[in-house]
């Protein structure tokens, strides 16, 4: 058998195949099978413009076999256009993969560490703007310590185009101040799908995946952040989501909630999340607070809680009220997302308590598909607080 040569790209090809099936489990594989290749047709057809710049890869060996079979010029051409884009495409759909187990040990650790000098002013104030990133909980200190050094400011004006839709990512943001527009457009029609307030952070995804620029970000007022180059962020951060994947990746696949996402959008989410630990008695989150996370339960138990107005404790407060309990794999924190009002509820931790966190806006980003879900939970929060109080006006005035 040592005769046949197998292609170039057939075992990434069929790799890539195989992965698929696995994951999403087909009841038809032929019919899968014919999705799954017509999409990578097109794909590569897209990527065709790029090739013909000069992107494609080295000719490979088995041109020479098939010249010994004496085939036509032609044919050997047609050959090369279905072989040569095939390890392309697969390199990147794969790249998050590649880049975090294997070039980036190989090859991207063996690259100059980047550091842009900075006076103790501009480390502090980098440092608080970085504290909450939740991207940067899981680095160990000498991480960290490689990515401030590597992070350089940038001053925005107002009207200032800090990253563009479709464009290459080439820096991850996080902000220190400053507004800023998320806007995105489609069918020719821009519309704003969020705002950032002097917090938070974006443009990993891009980085993350090898894909264009997901949205435009544009400066609403003088603002400050924070960059942090592709090659260190792919180097450090991207290699240390793996590790992380390798916790989550199976647990939030079984979150019920987060079961109508696609494969990839559950990997998005588990390069987003960070874990916190909570003691018992612990209170996660404060009714009438300002939301800015969310929360799945990894492991233990929570109890949500609402003050009654009707109920009134020894200290002449308002007593706090049982109205649910949260388990393994239940979320809560959404409520005032979805609603975008304070904190409707307060949240204790029953026990000690594992939970995965997303901020706010990963989880406008991401969890679009499943906000009609959790719009449905509304309803079922105000039946059960009309059974216990004859009244739903704790949800509907959590701040007061």
């Amino acid at each position: 058998m040592s005769h046949i040569h197998i292609p170039p790209g057939l075992t990434e090809l069929l790799q890539g195949y195989t992965v698929e099936v696995l994951r999403k489990q087909p009841p038809d594989l032929v019919d899968f099978a014919v999705d799954y290749f017509t999409r990578l047709r097109e794909a590569r057809a897209q990527t065709s413009a790029a090739t013909a710049l000069g992107l494609q890869t080295p000719e490979p060996e088995s041109i020479q076999v098939t010249q010994e079979n004496e085939q036509s010029e032609s044919e050997e051409e047609e050959e090369e256009d279905l072989e040569i884009p095939i390890p392309s495409r697969f390199s990147r759909r794969v790249s998050v993969c590649a880049e975090t187990y294997n070039p980036d040990e190989e090859e991207e650790d063996n690259d100059p560490k980047v550091v842009h000098p900075k006076t103790d002013e501009q480390r502090y104030r980098l440092q608080e703007a970085c504290k909450d990133i939740l991207l940067f909980k899981n680095l160990d200190q000498e991480q960290l310590s490689q990515v401030l050094d590597a992070m350089f400011e940038r001053l925005v004006q107002v009207d200032e185009h800090v990253i563009d839709q479709g464009d290459d990512g080439d820096n991850f943001y996080v902000i220190e101040r400053g507004t800023y527009d998320i806007l995105v457009t489609k069918d020719n029609q821009t519309r704003s799908v969020g705002q950032y307030d002097n917090r938070g952070s974006f443009g990993e995804l891009a980085l993350m995946y090898n894909t264009p620029r997901a949205a435009t970000i544009v400066a609403t007022s003088e603002g400050s952040l924070w960059g942090l180059d592709r090659v260190t962020f792919r180097r450090i951060i991207v290699k240390n989501n793996a590790k992380k994947r390798k916790m989550f990746e199976s647990f939030i696949e079984s979150v019920p909630l987060l079961k109508s996402l696609e494969v990839s959008e559950r990997m998005k989410i588990v390069d987003v999340i960070g874990e916190k630990i909570y003691k018992d008695g612990e209170r996660i989150i404060a009714q009438g607070d300002k939301a800015d996370s969310f929360y799945i339960i990894e492991s233990g138990e929570v109890s949500i809680l609402i003050k009654s107005k009707t109920k009134t404790s020894k200290d002449a407060g308002s007593q706090e009220v049982e109205i649910a309990r949260c388990h393994k794999g239940q979320y809560f924190g959404e409520l005032a997302l979805v609603t975008n009002k304070p904190r409707a509820a307060s949240a204790y931790a029953v026990g000690d308590v594992k939970c995965l966190v997303m901020d706010v806006q990963a989880f406008e980003r991401l969890l679009g598909p499943c906000m009609d879900i959790m719009k449905r939970n509304i309803s079922h929060y105000e039946e059960q607080l009309v059974k216990m109080f004859g009244s739903n006006m704790d949800l509907v005035d959590p701040g007061e």
